[in-house]
């Protein structure tokens, strides 16, 4: 009951401050960065305490799909609170609020037993950077879809106040690349954790997830050295940045769903 609880009103949270905010920001009215991370804190606390419920037993973790989309999303929600007290990424959380909101929600419809796995701490080990990677890289996406926001709104002159009310564009692309690196790393760590701990990344189960993250790795890398080689920037980086996520999600979410749902089905 507890656990249900804490995830409603993390839902609350999340939906009225996505509606809130979002309508200042539509009316082009400025918010204070204190109100988005007070918010914020108190969604994460209660997101927090539900992830727990429905995550953790005993010894072991218990994960599906849609408990780790909440649960990945409770991470990036944490890292930006946390990085935004350093850097202007409260801006973030215009996004991060409503799919914060859907990831809850669908994390306490779908609780069907035959999509719960559980996990080893040993196992955990892969998962754990895994997780990390994909919240990093996650929000990177989200920073590259408010620089395309920015870039179109630089180019309609209807759309320059609200421009206006996110960091400078250079200052939005330097962050860009910082969490990219950072996610790189993290990614390196957790493909390579992956060929340690388990048996076969090649397995029949597993090698639409490792051929997609493998893809993943050499995209972001691709990218990587395009920046600081070639100077790649703006539409160019957004685009190899969002499909380099597409190709992440698929990784872990495309055969996940497979996996847990529609094959449970046949």
């Amino acid at each position: 009951m507890i656990t249900l609880s804490a995830n409603l009103i993390a839902i609350l949270i999340y939906t009225a401050a996505a509606l809130y905010f979002g309508s200042q920001f539509v009316r082009q009215k400025s918010f204070q960065p204190s109100q988005l991370l007070g918010i914020a804190t108190l969604g994460l606390i209660a997101h927090g305490i539900g992830i727990y419920g429905l995550s953790v037993n005993g010894n072991s973790f218990n994960f599906s799909v849609f408990s780790a989309f909440s649960l990945i999303f409770w991470l990036v929600n944490a890292i930006v609170l946390v990085s935004s007290l350093k850097k202007e990424l409260h801006n973030l959380f215009l996004l991060l609020f409503p799919l914060s909101a859907i990831a809850v929600l669908v994390s306490i419809i779908a609780t069907n037993p035959d999509w719960q796995h559980s996990l080893s701490y040993t196992i955990a080990a892969h998962v754990i950077p895994a997780l990390l990677a994909y919240s990093l890289l996650t929000i990177a996406s989200l920073q590259a879809l408010i620089l395309a926001y920015q870039n179109h709104a630089l180019k309609n002159k209807s759309r320059i106040a609200n421009a206006r009310l996110l960091p400078p564009l250079q200052t939005m692309e330097s962050l860009l690349f910082e969490f990219l690196w950072v996610g790189e790393a993290l990614l390196t760590l957790a493909i390579l954790s992956g060929f340690y701990f388990l048996e076969d990344m090649f397995a029949q189960h597993l090698v639409h997830k490792t051929v997609f993250a493998l893809s993943a790795w050499f995209i972001y890398a691709l990218l990587l050295w395009g920046r600081y080689q070639m100077g790649w920037r703006g539409n160019k980086a957004i685009r190899w940045a969002l499909a380099g996520f597409i190709c992440l999600m698929l990784a872990y979410f495309g055969s996940r769903l497979v996996l847990e749902v529609i094959l449970q089905r046949v």
